[in-house]
């Protein structure tokens, strides 16, 4: 298991030789992973970790989490609305916020349960007919309603370009939409391509393969 801690160091050192002055969060992708192969990160001190399933996620996490309250786990799948409340009960960060009756669930148990999560809003970046995310041109609006309607504490943006093309230009485009709406964060980036993602203003990396090893 030290080739975890090693692979993590290696990543961590690249990372802040590529943004020296701006912070850079690793959410170490765990996903498919066991809680045994991932321990040693955790004992490490990383807090910051991501899942895609909350079924998945709260099998592994609901007890540690737990017994250590400075983990923050990260949605990073597509999210369905009958899977938000397990989801806001588990998770500290939802990167895949895409849709007005998730905002609306969010909201609803956040009022209910004092408890306030932290979000990005997914952009479909590529316009891909299989992807999630919001369209670009309607990214202000629904903006506006998290924010104005339902008091969600909105992050930044987050996207996954399309596969089979050179992202740094989705990745631009991202960024540049990132800082016209004033937000400090953005989720982009990851094993593959995470310095492209860094280099255009990244400060929340998703990064699994490279740190765990490759998915079975």
């Amino acid at each position: 298991m030290a080739n975890i801690i090693e692979s993590f160091n290696k990543i961590n050192s690249n990372i802040k030789k590529l943004s020296p002055n701006r912070a850079v969060n690793i959410v170490a992708v765990s996903k498919t992973f066991s809680l045994e192969h991932i321990m040693p990160l955790i004992n490490f001190g990383h807090q910051h970790f991501g899942e895609n399933k909350v079924q998945e996620a709260s099998a592994k996490w609901k007890l540690l989490k737990n017994e250590r309250k400075d983990l923050k786990l990260h949605m990073v799948g597509k999210l369905q609305s009958n899977k938000a409340k397990s989801a806001a009960e588990l998770f500290d960060y939802i990167h895949s916020l895409d849709n007005q009756k998730l905002a609306d669930i969010f909201s609803k148990f956040e009022r209910e349960n004092d408890k306030k999560l932290k979000y990005f809003i997914q952009v479909n970046i590529g316009n891909e007919i299989q992807k999630s995310g919001v369209p670009i041109n309607e990214i202000d609006g629904f903006y506006t309603y998290c924010t104005k309607e339902k008091n969600l504490n909105i992050l930044g943006l987050m996207a996954i370009p399309p596969n089979d093309q050179n992202p740094k230009k989705y990745f631009k485009t991202l960024s540049d939409l990132n800082a016209s709406l004033g937000f400090k964060e953005l989720s982009m980036g990851m094993s593959a391509d995470y310095e492209d993602a860094i280099n255009l203003n990244a400060t929340f990396v998703r990064i699994g393969s490279s740190i765990f090893g490759s998915r079975s």
